[in-house]
């Protein structure tokens, strides 16, 4: 208890007159949330209301889950709001994982009660081990110094009082003082990548390289993170020597100044403006920001295509960013990567997501329907477009890069004349990446070196998707 108070102490995470909101869902982790809380009570003047999400999804372990929790926070004199969700729905609706339309569900519900209780913190509780699975997941997958930061023990008004601590020292605690807690089994399976990370990868860490491989992880982390805020306060400082925001979220990247700084400042500063630009993070990656950098070494009228319909044009002071229309004078539609894109001219409604490789990935996998593909999004450059054929066009119609013809292709499929001008393309900025109802491009399949996967589905009508 010394330590995380210590902790709490560090980060000024609360203060008296706090109304701290705390999720709850019942395990081990959150009821010793609870309890720290309950004992910062004694000596702080705070006040604290419980969040305990029911997912819908664990059928009698779940209401089990929410009972627990409720008399648990009865029996200490705290309110309990509780939500009860359809995850599996929601998640389907969203286009999401499970797992991300549950974290995504858990903070909408935190948020919701701090806003009608007139909450000043939300209180989480993430620890060292779950920071070491972010580490990893985001090393894996890709990751600037931001990520690999983790998570922080204090984000805006979301607190972490428990990432001074391990599972094991979490769990002792608990014992020792005899509380309970609940199980939830779907953390002993492995279908979840983090899950895997838990059962397989840090336990190899801790027994067989370094038993305190999680702490050191987090001292890493933290160290990183310090890095990372003192750059981002240099970026803060030369911003106005280096960019000039416009309206419509039109971003002026002036060469002029940009040049002059070190390369590490030049890429948080176009991150920072692609961010501006685009209105999102997700789906911006160190390949967009290099794309970026590129074309600033450039001559003036060339261009980039990047997501969230975001235009790069190089010009005489630098890199303008720019949001598109989604259709051009050129009869090009821009699909929104991951959303659902509505091109009524060509009545057609289409839907992109991306997905995480499973770990036990098959080709068998792969959907083979006409009208759902998936590809290698990681290899896609810039947006992806909807268009009709033009001089030039082609496919790579093999793993060499073998390319042929559309018209050749066309012919050779004995598509009808009439139809071939009319026929609906997937493009990137280089290439034919779809002929829609027939073939895709072998330049962009999905295989074993895959790590993200983009599905487009295609629907004639806003409520008749084609199977077939």
């Amino acid at each position: 208890m010394e330590k995380v108070c210590k902790f709490i102490e560090k980060y000024h995470m609360i203060v008296n007159g706090d109304k701290v909101i705390a999720g709850i869902s019942g395990g081990a982790d959150s009821v010793c949330l609870l309890f720290v809380l309950l004992e910062l009570r004694k000596s702080l003047d705070i006040d604290i209301v419980a969040v305990h999400v029911n997912h819908g999804i664990r059928g009698d372990s779940a209401r089990a889950d929410e009972e627990f929790t409720v008399k648990l926070c009865r029996g200490h004199g705290i309110k309990c709001v509780v939500y009860h969700e359809n995850v599996e729905s929601i998640a389907k609706k969203r286009k999401q994982s499970v797992e991300e339309a549950g974290r995504n569900v858990r903070r909408e519900a935190f948020e919701k009660t701090f806003r009608e209780e007139q909450g000043t913190k939300i209180a989480m509780a993430h620890h060292q081990n779950d920071n070491a699975e972010t580490l990893l997941m985001n090393l894996a997958r890709g990751a600037g110094l931001k990520g690999l930061g983790g998570i922080r023990p204090v984000n805006g008004n979301v607190i972490r009082p428990l990432l001074c601590l391990t599972r094991g020292e979490i769990e002792n605690y608990m014992e020792k003082n005899g509380y309970g807690w609940c199980h939830d089994e779907t953390n002993d399976e492995d279908d979840y990548t983090r899950n895997r990370l838990r059962h397989l990868v840090i336990p190899v860490l801790e027994q067989q390289v370094n038993a305190g491989a999680v702490q050191h992880m987090n001292e890493a982390m933290e160290q990183i993170r310090m890095a990372w805020e003192y750059m981002e306060e240099q970026t803060t400082r030369v911003w106005n020597r280096c960019v000039a925001e416009m309206p419509d979220k039109v971003i002026q990247i002036r060469k002029e100044g940009y040049a002059g700084q070190p390369e590490a400042i030049q890429k948080i500063l176009v991150r920072k403006c692609l961010i501006k630009a685009a209105g999102a993070e997700k789906n911006l990656s160190i390949v967009h920001v290099e794309a970026v950098m590129d074309l600033m070494e450039k001559q003036s009228g060339r261009s980039r295509n990047l997501p969230y319909s975001v235009k790069a044009v190089r010009n005489y002071d630098g890199v303008m960013l720019k949001r598109e229309a989604e259709k051009s004078d050129s009869g090009q539609y821009i699909l929104k990567v991951p959303g659902i894109t509505e091109i009524k001219e060509l009545n057609l409604t289409i839907c992109s997501r991306i997905l995480e490789k499973s770990k036990d990935f098959s080709v068998n996998q792969i959907p083979q329907k006409s009208y759902t593909k998936w590809f290698d999004y990681d290899i896609i450059k810039g947006n992806l477009t909807v268009r009709t054929r033009r001089p030039g066009d082609f496919l790579v119609i093999d793993s060499a890069g073998n390319r042929q013809k559309l018209k050749s292709y066309f012919i050779n499929e004995k598509i009808p004349a009439d139809k071939r001008d009319i026929c609906p393309l997937v493009t990137d900025e280089e290439q034919i990446l779809w002929v829609l109802g027939y073939r895709i491009s072998s330049a962009c399949m999905v295989s074993d070196k895959t790590n993200r996967v983009l599905e487009i589905k295609v629907t004639e009508e806003k409520r008749d998707v084609r199977e077939d």
